[in-house]
């Protein structure tokens, strides 16, 4: 008798998914708890769970968490949402005309290769150390890759679209704005949500250095104490704030486009 194969991707209850995805976490607390309470690691190197824990609500009790949550987070929304703004303005315009194309998009090809953490010091002489090198930080970590995936998108919207808005009558504004933008527009969301990953991890870097608070200042203060459990414990609190925000916004592409196939 033949055994039925599986199907590729084959989709799964929605409980199941979500026991899956717990069943991961429990099982990397698990081996972590079971290599600090082993004594295999010095708990200088990597306090045990609840050593991490007990540190993280201490902080809470004190309101130094939450203030810490809140500046990152208000740095975070400003630097990403500028950025975003930006490239919704001008990645559609070169990925709809090539003139435009050939006047922005080698200059941002060079501008994203190069280091943004080379730049830490130039934007602190250019603007401080207070949060608009914060933002700044956060923009040049992601504006000029994110212009690129939104012209893309918009690149990859089919020619015989356009063409029926120039058989219409169309002029190119119109086919912008109503033929190629939103047919682009869940590409560009996709970009949208991988970029706001990328703004977080350039967010920890502004706070890292020159920074008066928020959660990479708490990180770096930490390390000067040798407090591996703030560390963990701070390192923890921003995953989780990245994973809740990619969430929502998947959420709400799920709700936009309930047209397409439910991924």
């Amino acid at each position: 008798m033949a055994v039925p194969r599986a199907r590729v991707r084959q989709s799964i209850t929605r409980r199941s998914y979500l026991a899956i995805t717990l069943g991961t976490f429990v099982v990397l607390v698990a081996l972590w708890a079971a290599v600090t309470h082993g004594g295999l690691v010095s708990k200088l190197f990597l306090p045990s769970p609840g050593a991490v824990l007990e540190r993280l609500a201490e902080q809470a009790r004190s309101g130094q968490l939450f203030d810490d949550v809140s500046l990152s987070v208000y740095r975070i929304t400003l630097g990403y949402v500028i950025a975003t703004a930006m490239s919704l303005l001008l990645g559609p315009l070169m990925g709809m005309s090539k003139r435009v194309e050939a006047m922005f998009e080698p200059l941002f090809d060079f501008i994203r290769y190069m280091p943004v953490v080379a730049f830490v010091p130039l934007t602190i002489i250019w603007v401080g150390i207070d949060d608009p090198q914060k933002f700044l930080i956060i923009w040049m970590g992601t504006f000029f890759q994110q212009v690129l995936m939104v012209a893309d998108a918009v690149r990859q919207v089919p020619q015989s679209m356009i063409h029926l808005g120039e058989t219409l009558g169309m002029g190119r504004t119109a086919i912008l704005t109503r033929i190629a933008f939103p047919a682009a527009w869940p590409r560009i969301w996709d970009a949208l949500r991988v970029t706001l990953g990328w703004a977080w991890t350039w967010l920890v870097v502004a706070e890292l250095v020159a920074a008066r608070g928020g959660m990479g200042y708490r990180i770096t203060v930490a390390q000067r104490y040798f407090a591996t459990d703030t560390i963990i414990g701070y390192v923890i609190v921003l995953g989780l704030l990245g994973l809740i925000f990619d969430q929502v916004m998947r959420a709400i592409g799920r709700a936009m486009f309930r047209y397409q196939r439910s991924r």
